[in-house]
């Protein structure tokens, strides 16, 4: 069984930075195609960013492009997401999700993934 353990969230002022990492644990890690999510409070879940197994293709949301960097490291099985410039709206539980690699690549931004982790809590004071 797939397991995905989320860490580094906490409290940040804004305009400061917090690394997320995500440790994967089951089956092969390099086969899976990992992504990270947030959820705001009263909003939906919404994409922010994935990375293919190769790290070669790599995806952002509009929203962070240029302040957040997803990399993965296959060899430690982790995950991780760099958030610079961070702002109160990036608060918002980050939920870190692989994907089969035999889905489509559309669905790397739109979803669905096949594995969650119990996501971590990001709070940006302004």
């Amino acid at each position: 069984q797939v397991q995905l353990v989320e860490s580094g969230g906490g409290l940040v002022q804004a305009g400061g930075s917090l690394r997320l990492a995500c440790v994967y644990s089951g089956r092969t890690f390099i086969t899976y195609r990992m992504g990270w999510f947030r959820q705001a409070p009263g909003k939906e879940r919404e994409f922010v960013a994935a990375i293919m197994l190769s790290g070669g293709s790599i995806y952002y949301a509009d929203s962070v492009k240029g302040r957040f960097t997803i990399s993965r490291d296959n060899a430690k099985g982790t995950v991780y997401l760099q958030m610079n410039s961070l702002k109160p709206e990036d608060t918002a539980v980050y939920y870190c999700a692989a994907q089969e690699p035999d889905r489509s690549i559309a669905s790397m931004t739109r979803g669905p993934y096949d594995y969650w982790g119990q996501g971590t809590q990001v709070t940006v004071s302004s």
